[in-house]
């Protein structure tokens, strides 16, 4: 079973335009999540999905210059440029992964892969509920069933967030969901808005390895002490 690592990325995000391709001590958003991934020990590849907008033309570039395979399709039928990565990577399964997230822990991925590859789930995720924080987010999709329910999402909602119909259907499904194994303290690990940049900028300052060496548990150390630094420096 071929199973690939698709990273959805564009540059026209709302609250935080260009997020991306935005670089943090000499590397954009999207190299530090490319780099996670390599780390991956039960993926086939990793492919990002951009559009034909030209304003995601800068995506493309660097995937050229980095040599990571990509695929453009639809900029806001988010789901068919996913069935259409599948088809042009001939894919059996894919981890869908936000390019916003560029500490995702690589161990979660091998985690839900090696779940899906000994079941038979449609969907393998850790949102279903939720125990991990944002940015941390990994779901596993069965190519043939993603292909099947496809044409059928006409909601712009569904065809924007890819795996929206799953949820609103549990019961259409086999899902199978795992949770974190302790409590975390809250944190925010995705780069939405530009005070969660700065927040991610704060972290990679104060890393003393390389960042795809830290595990979720000491990225969540990191947070805190980062966040207890902005509150004191406020006060």
């Amino acid at each position: 079973m071929r199973i690939a690592a698709i990273v959805q990325a564009r540059m026209s995000s709302r609250r935080l335009p260009g997020k991306v391709l935005t670089e943090v001590a000499g590397k954009s958003l999207l190299h530090y999540l490319h780099e996670r991934l390599k780390q991956c020990r039960d993926i086939d590849g990793i492919v990002v999905s951009t559009s034909i907008d030209p304003s995601d033309d800068p995506v493309a570039l660097f995937c050229k210059r980095h040599d990571i395979p990509f695929f453009r399709g639809s900029l806001n039928h988010v789901a068919q440029r996913f069935q259409e990565t599948l088809e042009a990577f001939d894919l059996d399964a894919f981890v869908r992964v936000n390019g916003d997230s560029p500490l995702l822990d690589q161990n979660l991925i091998d985690h839900a892969v090696a779940l899906f590859r000994t079941g038979d789930a449609d969907l393998v995720t850790n949102v279903f509920p939720r125990t991990f924080a944002p940015g941390q987010s990994v779901e596993v999709v069965r190519g043939s069933v993603f292909r099947e329910i496809c044409p059928r999402l006409s909601d712009p909602q569904d065809q924007e967030h890819v795996t929206r119909f799953f949820y609103l259907h549990p019961e259409d499904f086999k899902i199978v969901n795992f949770r974190a194994a302790k409590t975390y303290p809250p944190m925010h690990l995705a780069v939405d808005t530009p005070s969660d940049l700065d927040r991610f900028r704060s972290m990679v300052q104060r890393m003393t390895k390389p960042h795809h060496l830290y595990t979720l548990d000491e990225l969540s150390d990191l947070h805190v002490a980062v966040s207890d630094a902005a509150q004191g420096a406020a006060t």
